[in-house]
């Protein structure tokens, strides 16, 4: 599933936008509708946990995938919008087809 830092990021950041979402539309309107607080504090702890997650993925795809510093700054705001890992997925999806699949190692090769 995770073959390269792409595709990570990609379902990271996938995960993190259903997290924001959930949190705006279910967990806030529970909260002050509903007077249920827990909706959201553990809506956002969960979302907290996916966005340091969701900006590690990014850290480390940007030097293998060689995405441009423009480019991943433009995916790091996109996730503090709703909807945005969703738009960018398209962009994120042609940066993973041009990165080769790394082979699998053997035992020797990781014993060293």
């Amino acid at each position: 599933m995770w073959k390269t830092p792409i595709s990570r990021l990609r379902t990271i950041a996938i995960a993190e936008a259903i997290s924001y979402l959930v949190l705006l539309c279910i967990a806030m309107p529970l909260k002050y509708w509903g007077g249920m607080p827990d909706a959201v504090k553990y809506t956002g702890w969960a979302h907290g946990v996916l966005f340091i997650a969701f900006c590690g993925a990014l850290a480390l795809a940007i030097l293998p995938a060689r995405l441009p510093l423009v480019f991943s700054g433009v995916v790091f705001l996109s996730s503090l919008v709703p909807f945005g890992p969703f738009l960018l997925d398209r962009r994120l999806r042609a940066y993973d087809r041009d990165l080769p699949i790394p082979a699998p190692r053997s035992r020797e090769e990781v014993a060293g």
